[in-house]
Formats: structure tokens, C-alpha cells, sequence
């Protein structure tokens, strides 16, 4: 079975940082708490762009990725970031080397 790789990366608007910040850190927490086929889970400050954070993960599976997004902690930071995001993109990726 093939690992699911996903690179999501957040941009907040301005003032918004510190408070979505939170969210972003109780989301790595309880994603490595609770979530059953999380090999990877790691938040990433960009050094090149202001107020932007990159997730690195991955996961036993798209099933499991899917189940993720389903959790109570997934959907509390969908609403703690709500109207706090410029723009965010994920990348799904598959490991051939």
C-alpha cells in the first residue's frame, strides 16, 4: 500500500497570526493524539513569506487521510481559522524515490 504524502500551506492574513497559530499547534497535538494512521504530522513556519505555515504529513492511507478530515479537532480548527486565511493550497503527493 502506498502512503499518502500532503503538503497544505497556509497563508493568515495580516493580524490574524497569533490566534491562528493556537489553532494550528492544538491541531498537530491532537492529530498525533488521536488519529490512527498518522505517520507524519509536522507544522512548518516559512521563512520566506510572512504569516505562512506549511503542514508536511503522511498517512497509511487515503482512507485514514479522509478520516482525519472528519475528526472533532479537524473541524475546530476549520472554525478557529475561519475568516483568518488568505489563501491555502494542498498538495497531495505520491513518494516514487
Amino acid at each position: 500500500m502506498k502512503h499518502v504524502v500532503v503538503v497544505a500551506t497556509l497563508s493568515l492574513k495580516d493580524g490574524q497570526n497569533d490566534e491562528a497559530l493556537e489553532a494550528l499547534k492544538a491541531l498537530h497535538k491532537a492529530t498525533h493524539q488521536e488519529d490512527k494512521g498518522c505517520i507524519q504530522y509536522d507544522l512548518h513556519k516559512d521563512n520566506e513569506k510572512e504569516n505562512t505555515y506549511v503542514f508536511v504529513e503522511i498517512w497509511e492511507s487515503e482512507a485514514l487521510l479522509e478520516e482525519h478530515m472528519t475528526k472533532a479537532h479537524f473541524k475546530a480548527f476549520q472554525v478557529a481559522l475561519e475568516g483568518k486565511v488568505k489563501s491555502m493550497a494542498i498538495q497531495k503527493l505520491e513518494k516514487i524515490l
